[in-house]
């Protein structure tokens, strides 16, 4: 049996990791259905997977809502920025602090790829 180190727990139900986390800490795009219509919320990364992502943002989301998910990863390291897309839903929520916002876990359906592994070559 695998030995569970303490930050891969969270809250009373600790989950075995599926995949590995990387500390990135970068804009996020949400985009979710609501009410008849697409809204958007705005995030920073706390951590991200190939199975999903940490964000802390303003406002919450409930759980089980279904979002798309874009990262902007930028960095001394790479030529060009990298831009990630996910789907997925909303696991879990929880408050953080006084006037710090949300901490919102999303696992996603398909691995979160690069955006250019989606899109036509052009020219």
């Amino acid at each position: 049996m695998p030995v569970r180190k303490p930050q891969d727990s969270a809250g009373p139900y600790p989950r075995e990791r599926r995949h590995r986390r990387f500390d990135l800490q970068f804009p996020v795009h949400v985009s979710f259905p609501s009410a008849g219509a697409f809204r958007e919320l705005d995030a920073i990364s706390r951590n991200v997977s190939i199975g999903g992502a940490l964000l802390r943002a303003n406002d919450s989301l409930p759980p089980d809502t279904q979002v798309s998910l874009s990262i902007e990863v930028k960095g001394p390291r790479l030529r060009h920025p990298v831009r990630l897309v996910g789907e997925g839903h909303v696991v879990r929520v929880e408050r953080l602090e006084p006037d710090a916002g949300f901490a919102i876990a999303i696992e996603c359906e398909r691995p979160i790829a690069e955006i250019e592994n989606h899109l036509p070559a052009t020219g």
